[in-house]
């Protein structure tokens, strides 16, 4: 089958390429675009207490105006408020107020609103509506900054702005100046890589073109099945995307390539060279991809809108760039033919490669030492992860230089640190008659003296009084271990106990939401990851018609998981000190690692088979794997790798965190995995790694498009026999 689509390709160049324009331009021009949510109901499913309580305020507080952000006011020299500064509060606030920025209702501050120290002074920021994470209200905190200055110029105060539209307008600003640093890193790192590699400019700059060209069709073809299919997708998958298509679309590439000049310089004609090349690793590449779409799809399973959308997603883009691997690529270089190599004549000369040749004969030659130092190095790495602590605090990760987070800080100088994000408790009438006032202060009485609430305060009723608003100030930071423990424990067991008769009670805010979060999150590790271990080796049997080699392919992907994880928790939770790692570190360490990084394992577990088929001793065998696909995996992991490697320069300590844990899970796969551990693992099992099949039985497989009497098993720079 591989054979045929690449002679199709190869034979039909500019029928494919016009092919894959046209889809890309139709789709770009036609096909719907993705929206942009922050509903938290997209986040988590309905059954949590969190998502009912934003559903129950929506419902019946639809035009309620919501806090967004607050205004902190101090003196510059750090003293106490004096009479004339509070004055000066007074009026900055209402210049503030009348500026009547869009998306802001008001901007107010009242006499209570100084700290017990007479230190801290503040003004809330109230939106118009509840979605206080809209860019309408974050920018408007943007304009309001730059206002605050001229209001200040003659007084003693400073005016820092955090909150909820705060943080997210300094965190969406940090990620903005990362995301554009991150695509010109990678496009460089990309370019100048496969420039050492080929020595080729065509080479270097035609796979990011072709990339180019599949994010186009992947990114219409999702937004279209978005519309037509249900699917729950919006732009904040973009820039997972593309690092995704980059890095599996360079592998790929990569692959295909590298097969490419072997066969042409075992002596093959550029086209039967490229035939050869996309019948040689076709299987290989579908196989590869299928093992990361059926890994992306187990994220259905996820009880987490964000996961679900991105499964899909992710599937769907990479389906794209294993079509493409198989037609685009070989079309495009089918035009070229050997000027694709130009101005290096590198193509035609058999490498020294020694450092691969001496690697491939360490393997071959000593497979149980160098197996067991392998498991050895990824098990010792693998026991860092029982240190792992989930931190939900993805607050504490921004750079603490950002003004949201500076202002934080005052704020908690002189209030409770969650007067920023109170939590929101509602009350419902079970039978729509209207809530007693008297039963609803008492409430809040009993709200109050809660551990660990600084404050509480009935807010606001519906207009039929049938649900009441109260505004919880926690004595945490909304986002830190204990609010949330707080919000999803104690706070809720007491606002469930206290509720007045006749009514019910749901905890919602950022706390408890981050609590369910966390409930989520616990609930994904026990179902996503064992559905996806089990599509993967499923997919490793069908390549392998064997029962016993999915296995230990399996438990070495399970290593270097661990490996990854545990090296990422020393790093950071030890040697940096850290409270905890990202929550979503091992669901990003899985996407990126065990799902991409298994092609690596894929390519030389294919290739031992290759070699074996030829009839050559096992240990000959593992020698030639080793040796040939080494280049092939060091250099699409090291690319992978920098990309994401690119992540280590930004301030942010999750970015910082994602990008050590997936380009050293990747270069742990490529090097230790795939070339050690693997091949090793194959020779000492030998006969039995294939079982039940005869996978490693010697056999013919005749190629059409050679001249009669030459072997389809001619390796690099032997004679061809006859």
């Amino acid at each position: 089958m591989f054979r045929r689509i690449g002679r199709f390709a190869v034979h039909r160049p500019w029928l494919t390429i016009a092919g894959w324009i046209i889809a890309a331009v139709a789709l770009a021009m036609l096909a719907p675009g993705l929206k942009s949510t922050t509903d938290e109901t997209e986040f988590l499913p309905s059954h949590y207490e969190s998502v009912q309580a934003g559903k129950l305020q929506e419902k019946a507080f639809p035009q309620t105006e919501q806090p967004s952000a607050i205004a902190v006011f101090q003196r510059t020299d750090g003293g106490r408020l004096t009479p004339s500064d509070k004055d000066a509060v007074a009026r900055i606030t209402q210049g503030l107020d009348a500026k009547h920025h869009k998306g802001i209702a008001k901007v107010v501050t009242n006499p209570q609103a100084v700290s017990p120290n007479g230190e801290i002074a503040l003004a809330n920021v109230i939106a118009v509506d509840r979605n206080s994470q809209d860019s309408t209200v974050p920018d408007a905190v943007k304009d309001l900054r730059s206002d605050v200055k001229s209001l200040t110029g003659d007084t003693q105060l400073k005016v820092g702005f955090t909150g909820q539209a705060a943080t997210a307008l300094d965190a969406k600003e940090s990620s903005g100046n990362t995301d554009s640093m991150i695509m010109s890193a990678t496009l460089l790192l990309i370019v100048i890589l496969l420039l050492v590699i080929f020595r080729s400019p065509l080479i270097a700059l035609l796979p990011v073109l072709i990339i180019g060209v599949v994010f186009s069709v992947a990114l219409g073809l999702i937004g279209t099945v978005a519309h037509l299919g249900g699917l729950k997708a919006d732009n904040s998958i973009s820039a997972i995307l593309i690092v995704v298509l980059f890095g599996v679309g360079t592998d790929y590439i990569l692959f295909l390539l590298f097969r490419y000049r072997e066969e042409l310089r075992a002596g093959e004609q550029p086209k039967n060279a490229l035939v050869n090349a996309v019948a040689r690793v076709g299987e290989t590449i579908a196989s590869a991809a299928g093992a990361v779409i059926v890994a992306f799809l187990a994220l259905l399973l996820s009880t987490m809108g964000m996961m679900r959308a991105m499964g899909p997603s992710l599937a769907i883009s990479v389906g794209v760039t294993l079509v493409a691997a198989l037609t685009l690529v070989p079309a495009v270089f089918s035009l070229l033919g050997t000027k694709a190599f130009w101005p290096s004549k590198s193509w035609k000369k058999k490498p020294r490669n020694r450092v691969a040749n001496g690697l491939g004969s360490a393997v071959a030659h000593r497979p149980g030492l160098i197996g067991a130092v392998s498991a050895l190095v990824l098990a010792v790495l693998a026991i860092g992860t029982f240190s792992f602590k989930a931190e939900f605090d993805t607050d504490s990760q921004l750079p603490q230089k950002l003004e949201s987070v500076q202002a934080m800080k005052d704020l908690q100088r002189g209030f409770s640190a969650g007067q920023s994000d109170p939590a929101m408790v509602y009350v419902q009438s079970k039978d729509a008659a209207p809530l007693d006032k008297g039963a609803l202060d008492t409430y809040r009485d009993k709200l109050a003296k809660l551990d660990g609430v600084g404050s509480a305060a009935l807010t606001a009723t519906s207009p039929d009084r049938t649900v009441a608003q109260y505004s919880v100030v926690l004595k945490y930071r909304p986002t830190e271990d204990k609010a949330i423990e707080l919000a999803g424990g104690s706070l809720r067991d007491g606002a469930h106990a206290a509720a007045p008769e006749g009514t019910r009670a749901v905890v919602g805010g950022t706390s408890a939401v981050l609590s369910d979060v966390e409930k989520a999150v616990t609930h994904d590790y026990t179902v996503v990851f064992p559905v996806a271990g089990l599509a993967i080796m499923i997919i490793l049997g069908l390549l392998l018609r064997s029962l016993v080699a999915p296995l230990y392919l399996m438990i070495s992907v399970a290593l270097g998981f661990g490996a990854t994880l545990g090296a990422t928790v020393w790093l950071f939770q030890g040697a940096q000190h850290k409270h905890g790692l990202l929550f979503m570190l091992p669901i990003i360490v899985y996407l990126f690692v065990v799902a991409i990084g298994t092609d690596y394992n894929i390519l030389m577990v294919a290739r031992l088979r290759e070699e074996v088929r030829r009839g050559v001793p096992a240990r000959e065998a593992v020698r030639t794997a080793v040796s040939r696909s080494a280049p092939t995996i060091s250099s699409a992991a090291i690319i992978l790798a920098g990309t994401f490697g690119v992540l280590m320069l930004a301030d942010n300590s999750m970015l910082q965190q994602m990008g050590f844990a997936v380009a050293f899970g990747i270069l742990l796969t490529a090097f230790i995995m795939a070339m050690l551990l693997v091949p090793t693992v194959t020779s000492l099992l030998g006969h039995k790694a294939w079982w039940p099949g005869h996978q490693d039985a010697p056999r013919a497989e005749p190629v059409p498009d050679q001249p009669q009497g030459m072997s389809p098993y001619r390796a690099e720079g032997e004679e061809v026999r006859s």
